[in-house]
């Protein structure tokens, strides 16, 4: 089956269903995890809808996930409409699958990690105002929202993972490579990947050095692209 070009869906913020076959499409989630679009690269929860019912009589679909997360709400939604998708679905992390990415990335059948990816798992977190009243309501959301991804989390565990140590985990912002999760995951590991471009924006406290280094490389890359199409625009206007 033809693969999509994963360069080229990163660079035009990427997100697509794409029908291979009669019985086979694939669905390409490549950057921030949103409510409402932003940005090219935001992925919201009515576009997922729009584009699966395109693919609604496929019998086989192939998930690829390259994301550093976002909106907890958006995310559920999107794990939901995906796990209830009648196919058959295999879920591939290219790059990262961090924070709610983490649980869209277990909406399959099966999941595979290439040794050199990762999947990121912390507690939830939010921006919040208000007095007393309201800042523990929002703590209690939270809460519940941390217990819901658990479940979901322990619906893969290998036989013999203790709950309370993954849930310390989790509290810690964990990092795992494909290698590290399957330790704890009933997933596949494959072969690392040669370098992908990792999506989204990673403020995370503990972020892998090789990662926001890469990162990095990445933003000079694109200030150097971007600074070369205003000269290539003044240049045109100068004639």
């Amino acid at each position: 089956m033809k693969r999509i070009d994963l360069k080229k869906n990163f660079d035009s913020g990427y997100f697509q269903i794409k029908n291979e076959s009669k019985d086979t499409a694939e669905l390409t989630i490549f950057g921030t995890i949103a409510d409402e679009k932003w940005w090219e690269e935001d992925v919201v929860p009515k576009d997922v809808k729009a584009l699966l019912d395109e693919a609604k009589d496929v019998k086989n679909l192939n998930i690829y996930i390259n994301s550093g997360g976002g909106s907890v709400f958006a995310g559920m939604a999107i794990y939901n409409m995906l796990k209830r998708f009648s196919a058959k679905k295999t879920v591939y992390v290219e790059g990262l699958a961090a924070s709610i990415a983490s649980i869209i990335a277990f909406c399959g059948d099966s999941l595979v990690i290439p040794k050199n990816a990762y999947l990121m798992v912390h507690k939830a977190w939010t921006i919040a105002a208000g007095n007393a009243d309201e800042m523990l309501k929002t703590a209690e959301t939270l809460e519940t929202i941390d217990a819901g991804m658990l479940e979901v989390y322990k619906a893969h565990f290998r036989p013999g993972v203790q709950e309370d140590v993954f849930k310390a985990m989790v509290e810690a912002e964990t990092w795992m490579t494909g290698e590290m999760a399957a330790e704890y995951f009933n997933i596949e590991t494959s072969e690392p990947l040669t370098a992908v471009a990792y999506a989204g924006t990673l403020d995370y406290r503990n972020t892998p050095a090789s990662i926001r280094e890469r990162m990095q490389n990445q933003d000079e890359k694109e200030q150097t692209k971007r600074a070369l199409a205003r000269l290539e625009l003044e240049l045109e206007s100068s004639f």
